[in-house]
């Protein structure tokens, strides 16, 4: 394993960002044990959560279930990079505070977390949001708090603007702060639009971009093989198929000239990218995590590059360019 720092901090982390959203609702706790384990075997050690992962009557099953994978001990935190987010709403009644990124419920938040997890600090510490009514001031006086406090390491960003991760960035500045390290963003081959501006400000101001989705729902993981195969879509799914059928089509014949699984080439499209840091993988399975594993060996060619650029088009390269002179 070809460790990546995240972003311009001098933590290392794997290029395959193992995503723990199906532990609870769709993976039994054993099954997820040994996903994580199995992931720490082939030397994958950035993991993803949130607190509204696994929601259920206010808590977050999913941060339990890797607080008590955990607590078997054999190094498996000290060895695992904890990210974990907060933002949505952790109230079973909708009461006030107990959601957004002001500096009550960050606190509120962060502790509940730590309880959960079983563990003193969390490495990352992401918004799962923009908050716009809160200012960065009151966000990174309680951040700042929270890193003194040794319970946070580093703070992130998730599903921000270019321009929110600038201002986020310049406040910190003023306070002498190290601000955001990363940003969790929706990117694959079919949805490029962070190429605009997301993508620049990351570069430009050092974050590592870690993408969530990498195979689309499915639509970059030879999704028409599996209906020919017998296997069923969604009702969303099967519109987005009948929508970007000739596309699909196009790029599955193109993993099979290349002798590659269209979900690899997917994966190893985004880690060609310089900026990634490490797409977030979710598997439900076993098979599922070692099979994203080829990902990591894939080369392109330019011209492999750019027949994808034809089948899956970007908005155009990053703005103002990509719309003006």
């Amino acid at each position: 394993m070809e460790y990546r720092h995240l972003g311009r901090t001098g933590l290392l982390v794997s290029p395959l960002c193992l995503g723990t959203m199906n532990f609870g609702p769709h993976t039994t706790e054993p099954d997820s044990y040994a996903i994580m384990d199995k992931a720490l075997d082939e030397g994958i050690n950035f993991f993803d959560t949130a607190n509204v992962y696994g929601w259920k009557t206010g808590e977050g099953v999913t941060e339990q279930i890797i607080g008590r994978w955990w607590a078997q001990g054999g190094g498996r935190r000290e060895k695992v990079v904890i990210a974990t987010k907060l933002n949505g709403n952790m109230s079973t009644d909708n009461w006030p505070n107990f959601s957004k990124l002001s500096a009550l419920n960050i606190k509120r938040a962060c502790e509940a977390s730590l309880k959960r997890l079983q563990t003193d600090y969390i490495d990352l510490y992401q918004f799962h949001h923009v908050d716009r009514n809160t200012p960065w001031e009151e966000i990174w006086q309680a951040m700042e708090q929270l890193v003194q406090e040794g319970k946070i390491l580093y703070a992130g960003s998730s599903n921000f603007a270019g321009w929110h991760i600038t201002k986020a960035n310049e406040t910190a500045k003023a306070r002498h702060y190290m601000g955001l390290v990363s940003e969790q963003s929706l990117y694959n081959l079919t949805e490029r639009t962070i190429e605009l501006e997301v993508i620049p400000a990351c570069e430009d101001y050092g974050l590592g971009v870690i993408p969530w989705s990498p195979l689309a729902g499915g639509l970059l993981g030879g999704v028409l093989k599996k209906i020919e195969e017998g296997r069923r879509a969604n009702e969303r799914t099967q519109a987005r198929i009948d929508t970007l059928r000739p596309q699909i089509e196009a790029y599955e014949n193109f993993c099979a000239d290349m002798g590659e699984s269209p979900a690899d080439v997917a994966l190893a499209w985004l880690l060609s990218n310089p900026v990634v840091t490490a797409p977030i993988i979710g598997p439900r399975t076993m098979e599922q995590l070692t099979g994203s594993l080829r990902a990591l060996e894939i080369q392109f060619t330019d011209e492999q590059l750019q027949k994808l650029d034809e089948i899956w088009p970007g908005p155009g390269g990053p703005a103002p360019e990509a719309y003006a002179w």
